[in-house]
C-alpha cells in the first residue's frame, strides 16, 4: 500500500536508498550480484544526469524523455557503435532501471505521480531500433551448430598438449547456447551436478534469475557431446563447476564469446556471421516459435514468468510468412470435393 504521505526526497538520496534495497535483494537469492551492480550504475547515470539536489517527485514525463535522450547520446566506453552513442540494447537496459526505481518510488511515498507514464520518446528517437537483428538464420545456425559438432573429431592443433585441448568443451557451449538459449551468466554458473537424467532423457537444472529454477531436456546430440565432455574432456579437478578452462578454473562471462568467434572462424564464410551469446538466445527463442513450438514450452526453456516477454527474443525470419501460407494449417491434408 502506498503512503499516506508524500516524502520529499532528492534524486540522490531516493538513489541511494533504493541501490541500498537492491544490493540487498542479492542476500535473498531475489538478484543477481551482476543484475543489482547493473541497477546500480544506471541509477548512478540517472543522478549524473538529472542532478543529484533534484526533488524526485519534481522530474517530470518530459524531464524523463530528456534523460532518456542525453543517454542515448552519452558516448559507450565499453563499445564502438555506428552513431557514436549507446547501443539500442543499452538504451532499453537504462530505461528498465529507471522505470523500476519509479516503481518503487511511487510504493515508498517519493513521487505522487510516476513520471514513466508520462514519457513520449519513442523506441525510434531513442534509437532503439535495432540495426540488425540479432538471430541468427537458420543456415547460420546450422553452419555454427555444425562447427561445433565437428569440434571433437578435429585432430590437436601442432605443438598442443592433449591436456591443453578445449574442443569438446568450445563444443558443448556453443550447442547449448544454440539450442537451449540460456543466460550466459545461466550457463558460467552451470556446475555438473545440475544436468542429470530421468527415464532415459539428459536435463539441464538451470539456476535463473530472481532464484527461479527449470529443467530443460537436452536435444539427443548435446547430452551425447555433453557425456562426451565429462567423460574425457573436462579437467579432473575439484572444481565442481562445468565448463572449466584447461588449468581447471571456471570460465567467465567474457570467456564464452571468446569462444563462440573461436568455432566460427570455422564456419563456412557463407554461413558466418558474429553473434553474441545473447543472439545466441535469440536464435533458440526465434527458431522454436517459427516452427510452431508451442509459446508456453518455449517461455519455460528461456526462463521467463511471461509470455509477453517472448517477443523481445524473437526476430522475422526471411521468407517465412510465405512458409507459413504455403503450409497453411486449414490446407493440410486431403483437399475438399
Amino acid at each position: 500500500m502506498r503512503p499516506a504521505e508524500l516524502e520529499w526526497v532528492t534524486v540522490a538520496e531516493a538513489a541511494d536508498r533504493y541501490v541500498e534495497l537492491v544490493r540487498a535483494r542479492t542476500v535473498t537469492g531475489a538478484l543477481s550480484p551482476s543484475t543489482a551492480e547493473v541497477y546500480a550504475r544506471d541509477v548512478a547515470t540517472l543522478v549524473e544526469l538529472a542532478g543529484a539536489e533534484v526533488v524526485l517527485d519534481d522530474l517530470t514525463g518530459a524531464d524523463v524523455d530528456a534523460l532518456l535522450l542525453a543517454f542515448a547520446r552519452r558516448p559507450d566506453g565499453r563499445r564502438r557503435t555506428a552513431s557514436g552513442g549507446q547501443s539500442p540494447s543499452s538504451q532499453a537496459r537504462f530505461r528498465r532501471s529507471i522505470s523500476a526505481l519509479f516503481k518503487h518510488a511511487v510504493l515508498a511515498g517519493w513521487v505522487q505521480v510516476n513520471p514513466m507514464t508520462a514519457s513520449t520518446v519513442t523506441a525510434k528517437e531513442r534509437g532503439g531500433l535495432r540495426p540488425q537483428r540479432r538471430a541468427l538464420t537458420r543456415e547460420q545456425a546450422q553452419g555454427l551448430i555444425g562447427a561445433a559438432r565437428a569440434l571433437p573429431q578435429d585432430v590437436p592443433a601442432e605443438g598442443k598438449r592433449r591436456d591443453q585441448r578445449t574442443e569438446l568443451r568450445d563444443a558443448v557451449i556453443v550447442l547449448l547456447l544454440s539450442t537451449v538459449g540460456p543466460r550466459v551468466s545461466e550457463l558460467v554458473r552451470a556446475n555438473v551436478e545440475d544436468f542429470f537424467t530421468n527415464d532415459g532423457v539428459r536435463y539441464w537444472r538451470i539456476f535463473g534469475k530472481g532464484g527461479r529454477t527449470r529443467d530443460v531436456p537436452l536435444p539427443d546430440d548435446v547430452a551425447r557431446v555433453l557425456q562426451e565432455y565429462l567423460e574425457r574432456g573436462r579437467p579432473a579437478v575439484a572444481d565442481k563447476a562445468l565448463l572449466l578452462s584447461w588449468r581447471g578454473r571456471r570460465l567467465a562471462r567474457g570467456d564464452v564469446q571468446a569462444v563462440i568467434d573461436r568455432v566460427q572462424r570455422r564456419v563456412d564464410p557463407d554461413q558466418r556471421r558474429s553473434v553474441t551469446p545473447h543472439g545466441l538466445r535469440h536464435t533458440t527463442a526465434t527458431h522454436l516459435l517459427a516452427d510452431a513450438v508451442d509459446m508456453d514450452a518455449v517461455r519455460r526453456v528461456l526462463g521467463h514468468s511471461d509470455l509477453s516477454t517472448l517477443g523481445r527474443y524473437r526476430d522475422e525470419l526471411p521468407g517465412e510468412l510465405e512458409v507459413a501460407m504455403r503450409t497453411h494449417p486449414l490446407l493440410r491434408g486431403k483437399s475438399g470435393r
